[in-house]
């Protein structure tokens, strides 16, 4: 029997809707059931379909972390390439796998992975899988991000896929094995319950849809959504040039070694396909901040769908992009090397290389960098007052990147996520902190004609008991670089306050295991993001609107921009500025004379 035509076009884009809106569904009763603030009120998680035969994504909810979309992929082609070989036990309806090891497809250990058969007439149909960010898996340091950790243990407790859930029923003793290696364990079976749930939400959601338009026909369907998201994404790279662009991505440091590490990128178009090469990119380290592959793999096609988001999203859109394995390089780690930082920080840093090398080929396009980074906070201690020890785990936003189309949004979420911060109500009622700032990094904006967008100021203080608080972050060195001459955006800065004593880590951005008592405050300023043109053509008016909301001075307004502030309240001294800018016209055509003369 030959296989059946696809469905006509609006067939066909009902049932592309439904896929979709079955994965929302999905993340939504995740959100809804989760116990953790990071789950319930940052929605660190995601929800999708993978193919039976080789884990390919047929869909994944517009809600969920769009890094965790390749890395999802990744994980369940090796759960079935292990099943297949004998290595992890075969599926059974209602079983639920788990697993959060890096190196079989993963991220960091914090994020767990769930991987549900589904079955149909008592065939294996698809899979079912999501990705939930647990507050702690173990390790040296409450939350996981041990900034100086130098073998994946000292991270927490890595988990191949196994199952948890046998025909609907919870294994205790795999159960028990895993709240005897993590802390807070008792708080984590409502996490455990609601990621199981979510999946038998989507195994419902999928009956329904099958049993209305068939088996044959929605297989069908899938089929000719991913060829049609292969010529789509085909058709968006033919309007890049046919050519070669290189940019580089600096990391702070590892958190164990004080130097910075380099990503080297270049993009080759032949005119259908995109080839990246990261050839020349600094080797594993020896912190936590080296990147398996998944995540690897899952940070290019993340930045391209940022290029060019009308893509659809399922394994097609991929297709036309070839990642040459990285061997040899910080962003192909292999065990034993510690990786906590790769999906929260090291995959940014590869989107930025990405955003910077295809900059220079579509710069309508494309923006200048963003913030690149989660501001990854996370405190564990003992609460006196309820009798119970916690884990808090803050993430933050940053500012975008400006570019063609205007400024770039302030205090928005990171470049690998939809991940909003959790409410600031939500963690003082959950935690014994006080927020005693929350504003805007003033400042911190790159400069250019369309401006980047702003950082995040928050201060938190510890109000009883002791806690420990480690931190991973990045761009404390360099901020988020500028494009076509804009400046890069303001630096993250990270200090703790203990009585007269201000520290701020050896490492700039990560630092673990720091002592905090009652009164101590922790105070994060998130990098703003990139600037996107000459600065000295961004119009007046734009400028001196900035300074009347005090998000720079009077001086920064002068250097920055050329723009002189009047003594009168709120006026452009025009003439002061003309001047000025016609100084630093001739200085830099000076400079271009002078660079093309040798």
């Amino acid at each position: 029997m030959s296989d059946p035509a696809p469905p006509d076009p609006i067939t066909l884009s009902v049932i592309a809707a439904a896929l979709q809106q079955c994965c929302d569904e999905m993340d939504l009763a995740f959100s809804r059931a989760a116990f953790s603030p990071v789950i319930a009120e940052a929605n660190d998680r995601s929800d999708g379909i993978y193919s039976a035969h080789d884990g390919s994504l047929i869909a994944q909810g517009a809600g969920g972390l769009p890094v965790f979309t390749g890395a999802m992929q990744y994980s369940t082609r090796v759960l079935i390439e292990r099943i297949a070989g004998g290595e992890t036990a075969a599926p059974s309806p209602g079983d639920v796998y788990i697993v959060n090891d890096p190196y079989l497809g993963g991220t960091h250990l914090m994020d767990v992975r769930f991987a549900r058969p589904y079955y149909r007439s008592g065939k294996l149909w698809c899979w079912l899988s999501n990705t939930g960010h647990w507050p702690d898996t173990g390790g040296a340091v409450p939350g996981g991000f041990s900034a100086s950790a130098t073998e994946v243990e000292q991270e927490g407790l890595r988990l191949p896929p196994v199952k948890l859930f046998k025909a609907g029923e919870l294994d205790q003793e795999i159960w028990a094995i895993v709240r005897a290696n993590i802390r807070i364990s008792d708080q984590r079976i409502g996490d455990v319950r609601a990621q199981a749930a979510a999946l038998e939400v989507g195994a419902d959601r999928l009956d329904a849809l099958l049993d209305r338009y068939s088996d044959a026909v929605v297989s069908a369907s899938i089929d000719e959504l991913r060829r049609r998201a292969a010529q789509r994404m085909r058709k968006a790279i033919a309007t890049l040039p046919i050519g070669r662009w290189r940019s580089e991505a600096i990391v702070d440091s590892d958190g164990v070694v004080n130097e910075p590490l380099a990503i080297c990128l270049a993009i080759d178009c032949d005119g259908e396909r995109l080839h990246f090469d990261f050839t020349g990119s600094s080797a594993p380290c020896a912190g936590p901040m080296n990147s398996v592959l998944a995540t690897t793999l899952s940070s290019v096609y993340l930045a391209v769908r940022h290029v060019f988001p009308e893509v659809p999203l399922n394994a097609g859109a991929f297709e036309p992009l070839q990642v040459k394995r990285p061997v040899g390089t910080f962003l192909d780690a292999r065990y034993p090397r510690p990786v906590s930082g790769c999906a929260a920080e090291v995959s940014q840093r590869i989107a930025e290389a990405v955003f910077a090398a295809l900059v220079q080929a579509i710069p309508d396009r494309v923006t200048a960098a963003p913030a690149g980074t989660s501001g990854n906070v996370a405190l564990g201690g003992h609460d006196p007052l309820r009798e119970r020890d916690y884990v808090m785990y803050q993430i933050s936003g940053g500012g975008y990147g400006g570019g063609a189309g205007g400024d770039g949004l302030s205090n928005g979420c990171s470049t690998i996520g939809i991940s909003k911060a959790p409410p600031v109500e939500i963690m003082e009622q959950a935690y014994p902190v006080l927020y005693r700032r929350y504003a805007l990094h003033d400042g911190s904006a790159g400069a250019g004609r369309e401006r980047g967008g702003f950082g995040l100021d928050y201060e938190l203080e510890l109000l009883r008991g002791t806690a420990r608080a480690s931190f991973v972050m990045d761009h404390g060195r360099v901020g988020p670089p500028g494009a076509l001459g804009g400046r890069d955006g303001g630096r993250n800065r990270v200090e703790v306050h203990r009585d007269d004593e201000v520290l701020i880590p050896e490492h700039l951005s990560k630092a673990q295991d720091i002592a905090l008592a009652p009164g101590d405050r922790v105070r994060v300023r998130t990098p703003g993001g990139g600037g996107y043109g000459d600065p000295f053509e961004r119009e007046s008016a734009r400028v001196l609107e900035d300074v009347r909301l005090e998000r720079y001075t009077t001086a920064q307004a002068e250097a920055l921009f050329g723009v002189v502030v009047h003594d009168e309240p709120w006026r452009v001294d025009e003439v002061a500025t003309a001047s000025l800018r016609a100084g630093a016209d001739r200085h830099r055509a000076i400079s271009e004379q002078r660079s093309t003369d040798r």
